[in-house]
């Protein structure tokens, strides 16, 4: 069988044909970026910094195209084998296991350091790496999203909905790599599995619900099903609905870190503090002193009801509405935990104007965090420092905690 011929990335590439390409970096998606010699941008597949790649072009436009590693010529210090079994078969759920855990977090830190340069635009960023021995990188993970396979259940591919079937999750939780290969789904395509750990309750919800089966009889099978899990001494309620950190490691974490972001209490000043998007209560119980007025306000009622539980005997006031829409009061810090499209003009418009000292938002996206940032800046926030925290070990994504700061000094520029 001949070989098909290598073209150099000056030449324009056909899909499905391969070039040389230098990679330059890893973007925010996980893929290397490089260019080709015509000088449009290519994203790679399984590249790492510095790294010389051949890569098959599988799409292409005139500004960009995008491709997978298919060898590598010169390859990182920092490359290693995969762990899981399944990357090899095509699964895509972690898609930096080719690269130390070492450089996936200089990675993610790089990542967000551009995004606040470029997206941002401030100037020299202060971003610090967290570094605690207490996040593990593998069996930690609480709660996974699976697909219906042909045998079983897995996970889906990389930007495809064909699915790998899978009998166990190098992240996941023991307790629910027991489960995996049991489950099966009739009537659903997906399904969401989730344990407790300090309950050892565990929960797998679809729709409908009795789509999934051959589990054990103490997993709950419904919507009205609840783990319990303890983050710093708190007892929280978490139904199928609701959202919740991908660890009770990563949630401490976030804890740890936002406490100290908002700084020395007795520098907030009086009058109500307040937790925005606040889930099911994490952040409100806390990062706040117990005699302090918290304002809770997030809009999935799922994750109200549990939070009425979480904050029982708390001077906490839970109100159910979109941030956008709440109308705002002033308030001493705000901490602000959004979706992965973070604040946008809206919510930077409604936590500004409670003219809290500092806000601390939590981003879950790089590109948010860097708009956000913005934004905030616009509305005479300074960032002080934000904080990475690699929450999701083997893939791109990753957790900030950034410290903003009311700068009265700006509204007379």
């Amino acid at each position: 069988m001949t070989k098909r011929p290598i073209r150099k990335s000056g030449s324009r590439p056909l899909p499905n044909f391969e070039v040389q390409v230098r990679i330059e970096k890893v973007v925010a998606e996980g893929d290397g970026f490089g260019h080709l010699q015509d000088g449009r941008v290519i994203f790679v597949e399984g590249g790492l910094p510095g790294e010389l790649v051949v890569a098959k072009v599988l799409k292409q436009s005139k500004d960009y195209a995008r491709g997978v590693v298919t060898e590598v010529l010169e390859a990182s210090e920092q490359r290693v084998v995969p762990p899981c079994e399944y990357v090899a078969q095509g699964c895509g759920g972690c898609d930096l296991q080719h690269a130390s855990v070492a450089l996936q977090r200089q990675i993610k830190f790089d990542i967000v350091h551009e995004s606040l340069i470029r997206l941002g635009k401030i100037i020299d960023p202060e971003v610090r790496l967290y570094e605690s021995a207490e996040l593990p990188v593998v069996a930690a993970r609480t709660t996974l999203r699976v697909a219906s396979a042909s045998q079983g259940v897995g996970f889906r591919q990389r930007r495809s909905h064909d699915v790998v079937p899978i009998e166990r999750c190098l992240v996941a939780h023991p307790s629910l790599n027991e489960l995996l290969p049991q489950m099966r789904l009739d009537g659903a395509e997906e399904c969401v599995v989730r344990v407790g750990v300090a309950s050892g309750e565990r929960m797998a919800w679809a729709e409908p619900a009795d789509s999934v089966g051959g589990l054990p009889v103490d997993v709950g099978l419904n919507s009205d099903a609840v783990v319990h899990e303890s983050i710093s001494g708190q007892t929280f309620q978490i139904s199928a609905s609701s959202f919740f950190q991908s660890s009770p490691q990563a949630a401490t974490a976030l804890v740890e870190a936002t406490r100290r972001a908002l700084g020395d209490v007795n520098s907030w000043g009086t009058g109500p503090v307040v937790d925005a998007y606040c889930g099911v209560g994490l952040f409100a119980t806390t990062v706040f002193p117990a005699d302090r007025h918290v304002i809770a306000i997030e809009s999935n009622p799922s994750a109200c009801a549990d939070a009425r539980v979480n904050v029982a005997g708390r001077d906490i006031e839970i109100v159910q509405v979109p941030v956008e829409e709440w109308q705002s009061v002033e308030a001493a810090v705000v901490v602000a935990d959004p979706a992965r499209d973070g604040l946008r003009a809206g919510g930077v418009q409604v936590l500004t104007a409670t003219k809290a000292s500092v806000i601390v938002l939590i981003s879950c996206d790089p590109a948010s965090l860097g708009r956000d940032a913005r934004l905030l800046n616009e509305k005479n926030y300074r960032l002080e420092y934000s904080e990475v925290l690699d929450l999701f070990p083997h893939t791109h994504h990753v957790e900030v905690v950034s410290r903003f700061v009311r700068d009265e000094s700006m509204e007379l520029l």
